[in-house]
This record gives structure tokens, sequence and C-alpha cells, in this order.
């Protein structure tokens, strides 16, 4: 198996909604952004699989050396032996990949978050950054477009975090801002036992609202001129903002499921979003977002 192969395999495993944003892009794009969300799959692994904390610090350091083999050209894993290709064309830098690193290791220091000032900077180096990473990828003539290309990764991930709420509590962790439990009267056990509560569809009614302006913002900062370039972004964005419209027509029912699209709305999402240049999640975006 080429280093390639080995993340598209990785890829294709994960059933993630990026998967589908990819299969649109030609070769040297695809294999980079392919590349760099195994990456991003690897060292998020190490958290999610590795039961002794000491051991994930180890192995998280260990990636750590590997960034650093990788712009000296030894990298050994797979994973950056096919990002290597793409450093420079892409504008891939080291700062941007330990920020991810970074990130994942906050898992490791902490399980909750005061405030959404603390939570969004864990949102950023874990998902804003690769954001940052991708629309370099994606190309992208206007520095405008890092920007909404941060705020558009940490909106996915403000997302993931509403749809994996019971998942994350079986987990021991809560990521919602306990300044926001406190403020609808959410208890930390009610989340932890699965236990519905009034308040509980406040607090998600108020944090969907607070993903609704990060897409709105996002979009309203993305640069015309770069719109069709970021089409594969746009495609995600139109993944993931309707999943979290399925999940409040679900009624917030969170704790003891995990919601989530069809592969075959994914895929439709993805087509109709790539062959209309992202107008589309754009309009959508608009509308929701701003009755929120």
């Amino acid at each position: 198996m080429t280093p390639i192969e080995y993340c598209q395999d990785k890829a294709a495993k994960s059933g993630s909604s990026f998967y589908y944003a990819f299969l649109f892009l030609p070769v040297e794009r695809r294999q980079a952004i392919t590349a760099l969300y195994a990456f991003c799959r690897e060292v998020d692994d190490v958290v999610d699989e590795c039961t002794d904390p000491s051991l994930a610090r180890i192995k998280l350091a260990w990636w750590r050396t590997e960034v650093d083999a990788l712009f000296q050209g030894k990298a050994t894993h797979p994973v950056m032996q096919a990002l290597e290709p793409s450093l420079s064309a892409f504008d891939i830098t080291r700062a941007r990949l330990i920020a991810i690193i970074d990130g994942m290791e906050m898992d490791l220091d902490q399980t909750r978050y005061l405030d959404w000032p603390a939570l969004e900077k864990y949102c950023w180096h874990v998902a804003g950054v690769v954001g940052e990473l991708s629309a370099g990828i994606f190309g992208y003539t206007d520095p405008k477009t890092l920007e909404y290309a941060s705020k558009l990764g940490i909106a996915f991930q403000l997302t993931n975090i509403i749809r994996d709420v019971g998942d994350d509590a079986r987990r021991g962790r809560i990521y919602l801002p306990i300044s926001d439990l406190q403020k609808f009267n959410v208890r930390a056990a009610d989340i932890l036992n699965s236990h519905y509560t009034e308040g509980f569809t406040g607090l998600m009614e108020f944090e969907a609202a607070r993903a609704n302006q990060l897409y709105l913002q996002a979009i309203e900062s993305l640069p015309a001129t770069d719109q069709r370039a970021q089409r594969p972004g746009l495609m995600m964005a139109a993944i993931y903002f309707s999943l979290l419209q399925e999940i409040r027509h679900e009624q917030w029912q969170v704790l003891h499921q995990r919601i989530s699209l069809t592969p075959v709305r994914k895929l439709w999402l993805a087509w109709k979003n790539w062959v209309g240049g992202g107008t589309s999640v754009i309009r959508h975006i608009r509308r929701l977002s701003r009755q929120t």
C-alpha cells in the first residue's frame, strides 16, 4: 500500500462528511487534502484510543518529532510521506500542523471549559487551523479567505460538539461551557446521566444559534473572488449546516443517540453545491441564520 493509498483508506473508513468534498477535487488537491485529513485522524485517534494519558502524551510527542522530520524530508509515517509533496505547493506550515497536535493534547489536560472564549480556543486548534490549511489546498487569492476558513472550521467543531454531547459525556467530557450550563440551569450530572430537562433544550438552542452565527460570519468573510475555489469547504458547510438543522428537527435528542445524515443525502448536498459553486448553501445559511 502506497502512502496516498493509506490515507485514502483512512479517509474512506472514517465515514466523515469531509470525504464527500474530497471526491470532486483535481488529483493533486485531492491527495493533499486526503493526507491532511488522515494526519488529523491519526493524532485524534491517539487521544480517543489511548486509555493511558501518559502513553497518549508520548505518542503525541512522537508526532511532533514526525512533523519536524516532515519539513526536513525525513518523514517515516505514510501519512507524512503522502503530505510531503504538498508542503510548498499549498502553504502547509509546521506551525499549523503543530497547532493541531496542541489541540489534541488539550483533551488530555481538561474535560470542561469555563466559557466560550476558552472553548473557541480549543475549536480553533482542532478545526479552525484545519480550515486554514484546507483553504490553502483548495486555493485562494485574498488573505481574507483564511478568516472565512477559520470561522467555518470553528462552526464545524461546534456542530460536532452539539451532535456528540451524549457520546462525549460517556467518555467523561462535557465541552459545552460551564457558564452556559449555569445560564440554563443544566447540571453536569444531567448530561452525564443522559437526563433531558427543559433547561437542556434552551441550552441546545443557544449553542445552535451561536453555531449559526459562526456559519454566517464565515460566509460573509469569504471574498467573491475565491468562492469558486473554496467550493469544497462550502460543500462541507452544506452538510454540517444541514446536520445542525436535522438535530434541531429531532428536538435535540443527542444524549442517548448520535444523529447523522445518510450518505446519499451528504453526496447530494456535496454535488449540488459543487455544481452551483456553493451559492445554494450561502443562501441557505443567510436565510436561516438571520432568523435566530
